[in-house]
């Protein structure tokens, strides 16, 4: 029998596991390339004459951040024969959006990107719940092993998170400048999850069923 496209359940045995660190690395990736894209966006298309044709540097970073999304999810797929739904769906977004941008020449397109995705997260993961599925579980299964009570509270709790994070995207474009939103999109976004993420570990003490973690509870 083939192996599934998408990852398997977290409780399926079955189910392949990728070093965290490189999980991280890969997700990470391509909101590099875009920041670095966007802020020498000129000297790239000096230096790299076809990358001019797509546009200014926000176009620029756009076009190169489809091709990192794209290079992340197939690294993905080599290393493991499956694809990590939640990239997966911000990679579609980011195809679609990305295209949507440079065809038009329209920055907003990539610029409601987030709150399209985070929109998206959050709904699923409270839909999920609603019908009865922590889906967070497949996140943070390689980082945290939870009882079903921890994993639907730290489920409802990231769903909510994502509208936050939908909601500040949209006052941030819409308020201050491109590069502006650029740089709060990767270095603001970033230290506001970690920050939530950390706040989370009591929680994730209390229902954990790793004894490394529930020794510190």
């Amino acid at each position: 029998m083939s192996e599934p496209i998408l990852e398997r359940d977290p409780a399926d045995p079955k189910r392949k596991h990728m070093n965290p660190l490189l999980k991280l690395a890969l997700e990470l990736g391509p909101l590099m390339v875009f920041f670095f894209a966007n802020s020498r966006g000129e000297w790239l298309a000096e230096t790299f004459p076809a990358l001019g044709e797509f546009g200014g540097p926000l176009f620029v970073a756009t076009g190169l951040f489809m091709v990192a999304t794209a290079i992340s999810l197939s690294v993905s797929w080599l290393m493991v024969r499956s694809l990590p739904i939640m990239p997966l769906v911000s990679g579609v977004v980011v195809f679609v959006f990305g295209a949507l941008t440079l065809y038009l020449q329209d920055e907003i397109f990539i610029k409601m990107k987030p709150t399209i995705v985070n929109t998206l997260f959050g709904a699923v993961l409270l839909g999920g719940l609603f019908f009865g599925k922590s889906l967070l579980g497949y996140v943070f299964d390689e980082a945290f092993k939870l009882d079903a009570e921890g994993w639907r509270k730290l489920t409802l709790r990231w769903g909510l998170f994502f509208l936050f994070l939908a909601l500040v995207n949209e006052v941030v474009w819409r308020m201050f400048s491109t590069d502006a939103w650029v740089a709060f999109k990767v270095w603001g976004i970033m230290p506001i999850t970690l920050i939530f993420t950390f706040s989370q570990m009591p929680l994730i003490m209390r229902h954990s069923t790793d004894d490394t973690f529930r020794k510190g509870s």
